[in-house]
């Protein structure tokens, strides 16, 4: 009998700052988490790069405009996790950006390519976003 947990795969990396300006699949797993009663999230190719420490997003200057109202997946990540949203990173995915285990925010596990798909029966759903 699958488990109270939806899983939801992440594979589509950030787009673009002004395309997010109100929503992205961060923000929906909030929502989720929320309505589904817990969740877990793989991020896959390009988007275990979320899941690794790096420099806070800085300002986009555009002529004279600044817009300081950029998404941090960084940021959107730990607010998931402190909600008690489980993250995991696939390794093909990090080794392909050049990244180990040892560069992933605390909290996010790394994982071997299909052992998340291993474990979809134990899920109510899976999706991706």
């Amino acid at each position: 009998m699958p488990g109270p947990r939806a899983l939801a795969v992440v594979e589509k990396a950030y787009r673009g700052a002004l395309e997010k300006q109100f929503f992205d699949a961060l923000y929906l797993a909030v929502e989720l988490h929320r309505q589904l009663g817990g969740l877990d999230v793989l991020l896959r190719g390009r988007a275990v790069t979320y899941g690794v420490r790096a420099e806070p997003v800085p300002a986009l200057r555009i002529g004279s405009r600044t817009v300081d109202t950029l998404t941090d997946p960084r940021r959107d990540l730990r607010t998931l996790m402190d909600a008690g949203v489980r993250i995991h990173a696939e390794e093909s995915g990090l080794a392909a950006h050049g990244l180990g285990p040892d560069r992933l925010l605390d909290g996010v596990l790394a994982v071997p390519d299909a052992a998340m798909a291993l474990r979809w029966p134990e899920y109510r759903m899976v999706c991706y976003l």
